[in-house]
């Protein structure tokens, strides 16, 4: 074990699965306290126990959309763990249709989850961490935010929001040592990405010049440098993921 993160609590949303849970074990292995929320409390209870790290690991049902629910899963962390200095706000949908064929509904619940989702966890963390006069929050955005990906008008714009509110935050959280960063992941492998149709995968490692999809790991490991010392003098930062796609 590592302990960087040592006498730390961290909250990650949507941690039950993929890039979330990855960077619940990276944190747990490296000395912190963790708090894994999902929408599916069944699922989040199943993860916190797989960090195999005992009183360490919480676990909320938490829908982000949900302002009170977010507020729960904090009070939890300060509750169980006595203090709160890490927020991953890395829950996320995706609803993907061309302009032509998506809905209202489809567009409206992406924003949601991942914009108002994301605001929901930044600002009620920070409202805790300026408190404490410290705190990283973290929040996952993605390529797409970038450079806008065919079929996901609604999934691009929440996630270029984010990259907005992430800057604007920080601006205002700065003063009270409390820093704010994003991380934007490319094509990451996981069980949704390798169910992609053969020509799609193809396409996408085409445009990666280290001809390799990422692991969550990789992800996790970039989150942990935010969440720690070494990155302390870093706040409104963006730290693309990618193997280079799409420079």
């Amino acid at each position: 074990m590592n302990n960087l993160l040592h006498s730390k609590t961290a909250l990650i949303t949507g941690a039950a699965q993929g890039i979330g849970l990855a960077i619940a074990e990276l944190f747990a292995s490296n000395g912190a306290s963790v708090v894994i929320t999902d929408i599916d409390e069944a699922a989040a209870e199943v993860a916190a126990k797989s960090l195999d790290i005992g009183a360490r690991a919480s676990a909320a049902g938490c829908d982000v959309v949900d302002a009170a629910q977010v507020q729960n899963a904090i009070d939890l962390a300060l509750d169980r763990h006595g203090q709160l200095d890490i927020v991953v706000n890395n829950a996320g949908i995706t609803r993907d249709a061309t302009m032509r064929t998506m809905t209202e509904e489809q567009f409206d619940q992406v924003i949601a989850v991942h914009l108002k989702g994301c605001w929901n966890g930044t600002r009620l963390a920070a409202a805790h961490m300026r408190e404490a006069k410290s705190g990283s929050i973290i929040n996952i955005s993605s390529l797409s935010g970038k450079v806008g990906m065919v079929g996901q008008t609604n999934y691009s714009a929440a996630k270029a929001g984010i990259v907005g509110l992430t800057k604007a935050a920080a601006k205002e959280m700065a003063h009270h040592g409390v820093r704010v960063n994003a991380i934007q992941p490319g094509l990451i492998r996981s069980a949704m990405t390798e169910a992609m149709p053969a020509h799609a995968w193809d396409q996408k490692m085409s445009e990666i010049p280290m001809k390799r999809a990422g692991e969550p790991s990789e992800i996790a490991s970039v989150a942990l440098f935010y969440a720690s010392s070494m990155s302390s003098y870093m706040t409104g930062t963006v730290a693309e993921v990618t193997g280079g796609r799409f420079m």
